[in-house]
């Protein structure tokens, strides 16, 4: 029978504890034998050579979920501090010099530490986690063991039952290895797993460890959660079971997701928005710890935003890396409000790279309003279109960093579900895509018609929305085209072909017979679903996303002579109802 713990106890605990931290400390001023290796983000391509897994959700009592939720957001703020970290040839990895104390005033919350045979809540508690999965790695790696201390009780499911754990406590309980060959640490976190992996281009064999046997007890520890010891210092109330929120960060309004967000939040779920929080609800993110003072900065970074857009080109790699800085930045200062008890999120797509690189992903289930392709299949199609059309201004004119494809890949590759009105992007997820209705306009009068056959190009005169396609296609046709926006792709790129630029957008659809986007990228198809709505005939490619929406005709990108067929079948059909009064089925 064990005997319940004490006060006094602890205090003589925390005595030795103060004496030996100051020991160590002394040790470490005069050796100075490890340092805090710098991290990166930057991809790499080397070797995996060993690697260690281990769930981060262990089963057991609903209780205990808040202390493992803890567990994981230590976790988070500890692999900040190590995963890309690159150690020399010779160097010696210290656990403690490289991930720092854990204390409350870093954000550290209360998790799972195992003391004197209980599980105690404790600040910083679950790190033994990483430093088992570390020295289950260093091992496989075949390094130099210079310091490890085993638990002295067997805790079910962890390393410790195989003999491959390493227990820490600041300062004076640490991992060290070190390898003669240089490597580099990645430790990441999906919703279930803490994935530790070591590469390098040389791999090493055999330990060099001196192993240090000691009689772990194997009986189970006892939680303060769920122990009914109710005379002991360290009893904590149980909580009552529904832990667990979702948290919804959103950037851009649209109906679409508008109608999502409204149909699944729960009141208690944390909303962050830089926008009119009326159009989704209740925002009680605002009254969140810490909450107010994001919300105004993350709206501040909107309007900075909104601000700079409008000094910008309207296309070009410099407003394109200033959309990026941007995300990043109303990114992180979103990542302020995720309180450990948050086990679900639901992400706009463009927050989603840089929420994945920092960490704030791991150990939650996510799911993603996507709004465009993912940027490597985006970069596949600019560079097809491109070879098409070499000569286009616009085409090559920017492609986004490795690490943010890479980045945005993963984490599209680990989340949960895919929130989606458009079909092109849903059928790239079938297996975990929802598919929106689009939300469609209110119906207008019907635009005026007249004789002449006038086809509308939606966008401005860019490579990426299928300007050459469309040209070719009405070469030889007796028609004009309606664009919308500037002519980037130069001042003579329609000539020889009737062109009016209207830039009253309340009435671009007046006097239109048919409404032709052949984009190669097209996320926001706001003025096709217009005309749909209005009753104006669309000849769409694949890539605007509209496959489902009845009076959109699909064609391929990229391909002249299926757009061409389509838009000689669609004013021939459009002729005759004019003649027939618009009634051309019963002429």
């Amino acid at each position: 029978m064990r005997d319940t713990p004490t006060l006094g106890d602890a205090l003589i605990f925390r005595a030795k504890a103060t004496l030996l931290q100051l020991k160590r400390a002394a040790h470490n001023t005069r050796r100075n034998g490890t340092a805090r290796f710098p991290v990166n983000n930057r991809p790499s391509n080397e070797p995996v050579i060993a690697e260690s897994r281990t769930p981060l959700w262990s089963d057991g009592a609903d209780e205990e979920k808040y202390l493992l939720a803890g567990k994981i957001h230590n976790l988070r703020l500890a692999l900040r501090r190590l995963n890309g970290a690159e150690i020399p040839a010779g160097g010696v990895f210290s656990f403690w010099t490289q991930i720092g104390r854990a204390g409350s005033w870093k954000g550290y919350v209360a998790g799972r530490e195992l003391r004197e045979g209980c599980i105690i809540p404790s600040i910083g508690g679950g790190l033994c986690q990483l430093s088992n999965a570390l020295y289950d790695t260093a091992l496989s790696a075949g390094f130099e063991i210079v310091e490890r201390h085993a638990h002295t009780r067997v805790v079910p499911g962890s390393l410790a039952e195989v003999g491959r754990d390493a227990t820490v406590f600041w300062n004076y309980v640490d991992l060290r290895f070190k390898s003669s060959s240089g490597f580099r640490i990645e430790a990441t976190m999906d919703a279930n797993l803490l994935i530790v992996r070591f590469k390098s281009n040389t791999k090493q064999h055999g330990s060099s460890q001196k192993r240090i046997r000691i009689n772990a007890d194997s009986s189970a520890p006892q939680s303060c959660v769920t122990c009914d010891a109710f005379d002991c210092f360290r009893h904590v109330e149980r909580k009552a079971n529904g832990f667990g929120r979702s948290a919804y960060l959103v950037d851009e309004y649209s109906p679409e997701f508008n109608g999502y967000i409204l149909e699944v939040r729960d009141e208690d779920d944390l909303l962050a928005i830089p926008l009119d929080g009326k159009k989704y609800g209740k925002a009680n993110y605002a009254w969140t710890t810490g909450g107010f003072r994001h919300v105004h900065q993350s709206r501040i970074i909107t309007l900075l935003r909104a601000y700079k857009s409008r000094k910008l080109a309207l296309q070009g790699a410099a407003r394109q890396r200033a959309l990026l800085e941007y995300s990043e930045r109303l990114a992180t200062s979103y990542s302020a409000l995720l309180d450990y008890d948050i086990t679900h999120l639901t992400v706009s797509q463009n927050l989603l790279p840089f929420l994945w690189r920092d960490g704030y992903l791991g150990g939650r289930t996510f799911d993603v309003l996507m709004t465009a392709m993912p940027v490597a299949r985006l970069h596949e199609r600019l560079d097809a279109a491109f070879a098409l059309h070499p000569e286009s201004k616009t085409l090559a004119d920017f492609r986004a960093d490795e690490w943010l494809a890479r980045a945005e890949s993963e984490a599209l590759q680990n989340a949960r579900r895919i929130i989606t009105p458009h079909s092109e992007i849903a059928a790239l997820y079938k297996d975990k895509a929802r598919l929106l209705d689009w939300s469609m306009p209110d119906r207008k009068p019907q635009p005026k018609r007249t004789a002449a056959r006038t086809i509308a190009f939606p966008a401005s005169t860019l490579g990426r929305k299928g300007a050459y396609e469309l040209r070719a296609a009405v070469q030889g046709l007796d028609v004009k085209v309606v664009t919308m926006g500037a002519q980037l792709e130069g001042p003579d790129f329609w000539h020889g072909t009737a062109v009016e630029n209207r830039t009253n957008g309340k009435h671009w659809l007046e006097a239109v017979d048919l409404v032709v986007l052949p984009a190669f990228v097209e996320h926001k198809p706001r003025r096709l679903l217009d005309a749909v709505a209005n009753g104006t005939p669309v000849i769409a490619s694949t890539a605007c996303g509209l496959e489902h929406v009845q009076g959109v005709i699909n064609v391929p990108a990229g391909n002249v002579e299926a757009l061409r067929a389509e838009i000689e079948r669609a004013l021939t059909i459009s002729g005759a109802s004019l003649e027939c009064g618009g009634l051309a089925p019963l002429c």
